[in-house]
């Protein structure tokens, strides 16, 4: 469902009678004329190679794409930057760190989540990490794999926007190559 059906009463003045304005892509209230807008969530993804240039992925215990490939990340935190996002996400997903980042790309996506559509836009990030020593599946993540570039498939990736940034990230190692 897009947040547009909803919201159906207004959460200023309680009155029913939302209306969407799609050219803008905001609520507004008829009554009050109080203006909601449907923006973009952040989320970073992070794409981390080995020293064989293998490509970590996750495997996603939740909806949406549950049991789907996906790179590790997650949502950016009210207040908090794109960057700390990124290397908390790592943390409480694969309890490594990272020696480096770079940013490489973004891309917006459709979140499903309860019957709910949230709207995201996913900051990728070329990644290196300090150690794969203790790196183990925690949060919301059932399995860790490292893939060699040559056999990413694509389809075995859950959501929408990752599948395309890996697509841009092979694109740039065969553009280099």
């Amino acid at each position: 469902m897009h947040p547009k059906d909803a919201f159906k009463y207004c959460p200023a003045c309680g009155k029913r009678g939302m209306m969407y304005n799609n050219k803008v892509g905001y609520l507004k209230c008829i009554s009050c004329g109080f203006q909601y807008f449907i923006n973009e969530a952040g989320a970073v993804a992070a794409i981390i190679t080995d020293m064989e240039g293998r490509i970590l992925f996750t495997k996603r215990a939740k909806a949406p794409a549950k049991n789907k490939l996906d790179l590790p990340g997650g949502f950016v935190d009210i207040g908090e930057t794109a960057e700390h996002a990124l290397e908390r996400e790592i943390k409480e997903e694969l309890d490594i760190s990272l020696s480096s980042y770079r940013y490489f790309m973004s891309q917006p996506n459709k979140y499903i989540f309860g019957d709910m559509t949230y709207f995201t836009l996913d900051l990728a990030y070329i990644c290196q990490a300090k150690s794969f020593d203790n790196i183990k599946a925690l949060d919301d993540i059932s399995g860790i794999r490292f893939i060699p570039p040559e056999e990413v498939n694509p389809d075995d990736i859950g959501l929408a926007s990752i599948k395309e940034i890996i697509k841009q990230y092979l694109n740039s190692l065969n553009s280099t190559s």
